[in-house]
C-alpha cells in the first residue's frame, strides 16, 4: 500500500463526502429527512470527522486492496461499499421502530450510493494522479 496516496486520497475523499454530504442531505434531502424531535444542533465536527473517515475507507480499499486508479472503477467499486454500509446502517438506525419506513430507507440507501460514487471517483482519480 502506498501510505501517500492513502493519506491524501483518505483526504480529499472526506472532503468530497463532506460537501457531498451537505448538498445532498443538507440542502436536496433536508425535508425528506427532517431532524429527530429534541435534537439539538448539529455537532459540525463530529460530521466532519465522520466524513473524514469515510474518505480514509474507500481510499484504504482502493489503495490496499484493488489499487483502483480510474474514475470508472473508483465509482463502481464505492457505489458497491456504500450499498452494504447503506443497508447496515439503515438497520441498526430502525432497530426500535415499530413502523419501518422502507421508503426512506431506500432514499437514504440511494443517496448513500451516490455520494459515495464522487467520493470513489475523488479517491480513484488521486490514486490515479499519484503513481
Amino acid at each position: 500500500m502506498n501510505v501517500k496516496n492513502f493519506i491524501v486520497g483518505g483526504i480529499v475523499g472526506g472532503i468530497v463526502d463532506f460537501l457531498m454530504g451537505w448538498l445532498v442531505w443538507g440542502i436536496l434531502l433536508k425535508d425528506t429527512f427532517p431532524k429527530p424531535e429534541g435534537a439539538g444542533a448539529e455537532n459540525m465536527t463530529f460530521i466532519f470527522l465522520g466524513c473524514l473517515f469515510f474518505g480514509f475507507l474507500i481510499s484504504y480499499v482502493f489503495s490496499k486492496g484493488e489499487g483502483i486508479s480510474t474514475c470508472m472503477n473508483g465509482i463502481k467499486m464505492a457505489v458497491g461499499i456504500a450499498l452494504f454500509l447503506g443497508l447496515s446502517d439503515n438497520f441498526f438506525r430502525n432497530m426500535y421502530k415499530e413502523v419501518i419506513d422502507f421508503k426512506l430507507m431506500g432514499i437514504d440507501i440511494v443517496a448513500t450510493m451516490v455520494v459515495a460514487a464522487v467520493v470513489g471517483a475523488a479517491v480513484a482519480v488521486v490514486n490515479g494522479k499519484m503513481k
